[in-house]
C-alpha cells in the first residue's frame, strides 16, 4: 500500500500537506494555474454534455470522443497538481519534494487510457459486425457544441504553452480535443446525408487508435523518467561541448543528466579544470550553470571541481551497488587522492 501512497505511511507529512491551503495557494497562484483551473471546469461540462449525448444518440463515436475528453480532463487536472505540489517545499524525508508525483500519476493515466480504447475497440467492431442506427442530428449538435468550448479552452491556453513543457502538454492534449471533435461532426454530416452508419464505428476504431498512441506516449515518457533516461532530446556530448567553452575547463567526466519530472532537469558531474588555474572557482562554476540552463534547460547540477588525475575517466560511468552500512557504522568513504572540491547549484 505504501508503494502507492507513500503519504500514508508517514501521518505527520500527510497532517503537513492538508494544513496547506491548496485553495488559498490556487486564488493568489501564477495566470498558468488559474487558466488550467478554467480549462478544467470547462472540459469536464464538455464531458457530462458528450457522454449524454453519445448514450442519447446512440453514436459510439461521440462516446469514444468523450474517453478523450475524460483522459484529457485527467491530463489537466494532473498538470494543475503538478504546479500545486511544486510549491510544496523539500523535507528531510522527500529532498525532491512532491515534483515525482506528476510523473506517477502520467504512468497511472497512460494505463487508464489503454483500458479505455480497448473498450472502445471491443464495441466498435461488435458495430462494424452489426451496425445500429444513429441520430445524426443530434450527433452534430453536441460534436459542435464541443469544438466550440475546445476552441475557447484551446485559446486560453495558447499563451503559456511556449515555455512551460508542462502547459504545452495540456495545451496540445486540448488540441487533439479539437481535431476530433472536427472529426465525429465529418461523421455526422456523412450519416445525415448518406444514411451509412458504418460511418460511426469506423470513426471509433480511428480515435480509439489516436488514444491508444497517445497512452503508450504517456507511459513511455513517464517510465524514462522514473527509470532515470537522459531528457529525449537532449545530447550528452553537445552538453560536454558547452561545458568545455568555458574558460579553464579541461575536460568532463563521470556525468549523469536526469529528469525529476517533465520540467526539471538535473545534472552531476566532475568537471577537470586547468592544474595551474588558481582563480575563484565560482566563477567557473557560475559560467557552466548560465550555459546549462539558457542551452539545455538544466536548472539543478551539482557539479564536482578537480585538478589532478580522478579514478573515473569516462563520460558515463557504471554506478554499483554496495552494502549498506551496519547501524550506527560510518557507510561513507572517500579514497581520493586529488583535490576537488563540490558546488551545488539550483535554479527555480
Amino acid at each position: 500500500m505504501g508503494v502507492i501512497f507513500p503519504i500514508l505511511e508517514n501521518p505527520e507529512e500527510m497532517r503537513y500537506l492538508l494544513s496547506m491551503d491548496i485553495f488559498g495557494r490556487l486564488k493568489a497562484g501564477s495566470g498558468e494555474a488559474k487558466s488550467l483551473v478554467f480549462a478544467i471546469a470547462l472540459t469536464a461540462f464538455i464531458l457530462v454534455v458528450e457522454a449524454i449525448g453519445g448514450f442519447m444518440t446512440n453514436s459510439l463515436a461521440l462516446l469514444t470522443d468523450a474517453a478523450h475528453v475524460l483522459a484529457d480532463l485527467v491530463s489537466l487536472a494532473l498538470a494543475l497538481l503538478a504546479i500545486i505540489l511544486a510549491s510544496y517545499p523539500a523535507t528531510d524525508t522527500r529532498t525532491y519534494g512532491w515534483h515525482r508525483s506528476e510523473v506517477f500519476a502520467a504512468l497511472i493515466n497512460g494505463v487508464t487510457l489503454i483500458v479505455i480504447s480497448g473498450v472502445i475497440l471491443y464495441e466498435a467492431v461488435n458495430r462494424l459486425m452489426a451496425p445500429e442506427p444513429v441520430k445524426s442530428v443530434g450527433m452534430l449538435v453536441v460534436a459542435a457544441f464541443g469544438l466550440v468550448v475546445n476552441l475557447i479552452v484551446v485559446n486560453r491556453l495558447h499563451g503559456h504553452g511556449g515555455h512551460d513543457l508542462n502547459m504545452r502538454s495540456a495545451f496540445l492534449h486540448v488540441l487533439g480535443d479539437v481535431l476530433l471533435s472536427v472529426g465525429v461532426i465529418i461523421g455526422g454530416v456523412i450519416i445525415y446525408f448518406t444514411g451509412w452508419f458504418m460511418v460511426d464505428p469506423i470513426l471509433s476504431v480511428i480515435f480509439s487508435f489516436v488514444i491508444l498512441r497517445g497512452s503508450v506516449v504517456v507511459m513511455y515518457d513517464a517510465a524514462h523518467i522514473l527509470l532515470e533516461g537522459v531528457p529525449k532530446g537532449m545530447d550528452l556530448q553537445a552538453v560536454v561541448d558547452e561545458i568545455k567553452k568555458v574558460d579553464h575547463v579541461v575536460d568532463v567526466h563521470r556525468m549523469h543528466v536526469w529528469s525529476i519530472c517533465s520540467n526539471i532537469t538535473a545534472l552531476s558531474a566532475h568537471i577537470m579544470i586547468a592544474p595551474d588555474y588558481h582563480g575563484e572557482r565560482k566563477r567557473i562554476i557560475n559560467d557552466i550553470n548560465c550555459r546549462l540552463v539558457s542551452c539545455f534547460h538544466i536548472n539543478h547540477s551539482t557539479l564536482q571541481l578537480e585538478k589532478g588525475q580522478c579514478e573515473f575517466t569516462s563520460l558515463v560511468c557504471d554506478v554499483t551497488h554496495c552494502e549498506l552500512p551496519r547501524r550506527g557504522g560510518h557507510g561513507h568513504a572517500h579514497d581520493h587522492d586529488h583535490e576537488h572540491e563540490h558546488e551545488h547549484a539550483h535554479t527555480p
